[in-house]
C-alpha cells in the first residue's frame, strides 16, 4: 500500500526552518533547533498511534483518559547528523529504544556506503522511525530502511528536515509503504549531489566539523 508523503506548513516549523538554514546561525543554536523541530514533526508522525480508555482518578474525581495502547517505539539516527536529532525525540517518548545506522557517501559515485548498523534485539515488535536531517539523492534513507526492514519491524517512517525532489521520489518508489515526513521541500541537487538552497552540511553544523 502507497502510503503519504508529509511536507510540514506549520508556522512554528517553518519559522525555526528559516533560523537553520542562515549560514550565521551559531552551531549552539544550529543544534537546538534540529532538537525543537524534530519535536515539532513527531507530533504528527505518532498522529496514527491506536489508543485506549482509562480511567484516571484526579485530585476532584474520576477522569475518562487515553493512553498508547501499548506500542513500543524506536529511533534510528542515520550516522552522524541524524544523532542531531534524537534528543528531541526522546524527550518526546523518552521510553523509545535507539538504534543506529552508519552510512557515508561515496563522494564519486554518491551512493552510500554502511560501515555500522546496531538495532534493538526486539525491533519486531517496534514501530522505527529512521531519522536523517537531509534527504539528498535518498541513497542512504533506501539502505538504512531496507537494512531495518530486514527485522520486520512493525513499521517504519521517515523523518527530515529538508528533502530535495530527486531523493524524495527515489524514496518513495523504492519503499512505498513507508511514510515520510519533510519540514521542507527544496528545489533540486546540485552536481555535487547537494540541496539547493538547503542549509549546508548537516553534520558540519551540527557538530561544529568542517
Amino acid at each position: 500500500m502507497d502510503r503519504k508523503v508529509v511536507i510540514f506548513d506549520h508556522p512554528l516549523i517553518q519559522h525555526k526552518l528559516s533560523i537553520l538554514r542562515d549560514a550565521r546561525t551559531s552551531t549552539k543554536d544550529f543544534r537546538e533547533l534540529v532538537n525543537e523541530i524534530s519535536m515539532l514533526m513527531l507530533f504528527e508522525a505518532t498522529r496514527d498511534l491506536p489508543t485506549e480508555d482509562i480511567e484516571v482518578q484526579t485530585p476532584v474525581g474520576l477522569a475518562e483518559c487515553k493512553q498508547i495502547a501499548g506500542r513500543k517505539m524506536a529511533f534510528v539516527p542515520i550516522l552522524r547528523a541524524g544523532l542531531g536529532m534524537v534528543d528531541g525525540l526522546l524527550k518526546l517518548v523518552p521510553g523509545a529504544r535507539v538504534g543506529h545506522i552508519g552510512l557515508y557517501r561515496d563522494e564519486e559515485t554518491l551512493q552510500p556506503v554502511e560501515y555500522y548498523c546496531k538495532l534493538p534485539k526486539d525491533i519486531e515488535k517496534r514501530d522505527v522511525f529512521v531519522v536523517d536531517p537531509m534527504l539528498a539523492t535518498g541513497g542512504s534513507a533506501i539502505d538504512a530502511i531496507g537494512q531495518i526492514k530486514l527485522r520486520k519491524p512493525r513499521s517504519v517512517k521517515f523523518l527530515c528536515m529538508i528533502a530535495a525532489p530527486e531523493g524524495l521520489e527515489k524514496l518513495k518508489e523504492a519503499h512505498p509503504d513507508v511514510d515520510i515526513f519533510c519540514a521542507g521541500l527544496d528545489s533540486h541537487l546540485n552536481e555535487n549531489g547537494y540541496i539547493v538552497p538547503g542549509l549546508g552540511d548537516a553534520g558540519d553544523r551540527i557538530f561544529g566539523t568542517k
